[in-house]
């Protein structure tokens, strides 16, 4: 059963009579259009909301994973300093691509991506969000093109801008000048504890994957045994046959559950730590943004100080230049405060950024692993009953 999410984080209907403002989406119904390389899968996502700059309180559009694309990168490009949240990663393998699990992983988090954007307080209220949300396929397709077309820039990969400013700030010079970089204490800190968190968050979703495996490969296991047990006991006596077929259909029916809870694993515990370390990543690529603007920051800092310098050379020799170079200055004077207000912003945005994100981990987190913990406590206890049920049959036959 799914459950409406509100801008609030709590649980509210559409129809509620309050006037508390919600938003909640739903990535539903996946649906595989097209043959080949063509093949796409398409979602059916359904808002529901009282904004008053929504068409209505509710609203059904289709959309692609590419649609998806566009927004992510529409925020990131208008939204500097704001972790936006990560998409799910393109299966690498074919035969992957549209299997029932991967597709059902696929919806997930595309519901978590868009519905943690539509909770966002700033990124709520985004136009492009409104369009996403309502736009008709051919419109969306129309921007998508657009965005995506040959004099336009390939829709961004997070990670490589995170690179590509982390290489283009340490540049060193001719070998002289070193790199420009921020030295605060606090956004040192700040570093220390994405990265530290990344290594740890891969760690957990690498044995998270390792135990989904270890579930799946004991239930098949267990699965094949009871095949074998039963054809045994087919070649046994009345009584020891009947113990071994019982024993065969228990374990094909423990093999069942066992493949259910790993696929429960892998939803409610593996992808939601998969998930997080893509949101890391993300956070990895908003502090890139916040060096390259520290440094365009430092740049127009220093040629203004050029700049100033040589206006002054101008006025003490009376050039006729004086002019030209007072305009000049002052161009650059507003390009220089307009730096600073950006890269200004992008720290305090960043600032609450780490707050809100520290929080919803600690709750996201939470849920994983109390979910975790009782998928192996009820499966331990259906194994343990399981078992148990077998032994005075098989107690019988052995001390007869």
């Amino acid at each position: 059963m799914e459950h409406q999410r509100s801008v609030s984080g709590l649980s509210q209907s559409p129809r509620s009579p309050s006037s508390q403002p919600y938003l909640s989406v739903s990535v539903t119904d996946p649906v595989k259009l097209g043959n080949g390389v063509q093949a796409y899968i398409s979602y059916r996502v359904i808002t529901k909301t009282n904004f008053p700059d929504y068409q209505g309180p509710e609203k059904i559009v289709i959309r692609r994973y590419s649609d998806f694309i566009w927004l992510r990168d529409r925020l990131f490009d208008k939204y500097k300093g704001i972790f936006i949240p990560p998409l799910p990663e393109k299966s690498a393998v074919e035969k992957f691509r549209f299997s029932a699990e991967f597709i059902e992983m696929r919806r997930q988090a595309l519901d978590v991506f868009v519905n943690r954007i539509a909770s966002h307080n700033l990124l709520q209220q985004s136009e492009d969000l409104r369009t996403f949300l309502q736009a008709d396929e051919e419109t969306m397709e129309r921007l998508r093109s657009y965005e995506t077309g040959i004099f336009k820039k390939k829709p961004a990969d997070l990670m490589q801008i995170f690179k590509d400013v982390q290489s283009k700030v340490s540049d060193v010079v001719l070998g002289k000048e070193k790199p420009v970089e921020e030295s605060n204490p606090e956004y040192e800190k700040l570093k220390h504890y994405v990265f530290e968190l990344e290594n740890h968050l891969a760690e957990a979703q690498k044995h998270a994957y390792r135990l989904v495996k270890r579930h799946r490969e004991l239930g098949q296991s267990l699965s094949d045994f009871g095949k074998a047990t039963k054809l045994l006991g087919a070649c046994e006596g009345q009584a020891l046959g009947k113990a071994f077929s019982d024993l065969g259909a228990k374990s094909e029916a423990l093999s069942v559950k066992l493949q259910k809870e790993a696929h429960q694993l892998l939803m409610s515990f593996e992808e939601p730590l998969k998930d997080y370390v893509r949101a890391v990543q993300s956070i990895k690529a908003t502090i890139g943004e916040r060096a390259n603007a520290f440094r365009q920051q430092c740049e127009l800092a220093e040629t203004m100080k050029l700049k100033e310098i040589n206006l002054d050379k101008l006025m003490l020799t009376r050039s006729d230049r004086v002019g030209e170079a007072e305009h000049e200055y002052k161009e650059l004077k507003a390009a220089s405060e307009e730096a600073t207000r950006r890269f200004e912003t992008i720290v305090r945005l960043m600032n609450e950024e780490i707050v809100r994100f520290q929080e919803q981990k600690t709750q996201d987190m939470g849920i994983a692993f109390h979910e975790f913990a009782k998928g192996q406590a009820r499966l331990a206890n259906n194994v343990a009953d399981a078992w148990r049920s077998l032994l005075p049959k098989l107690e019988a036959c052995s001390s007869a």
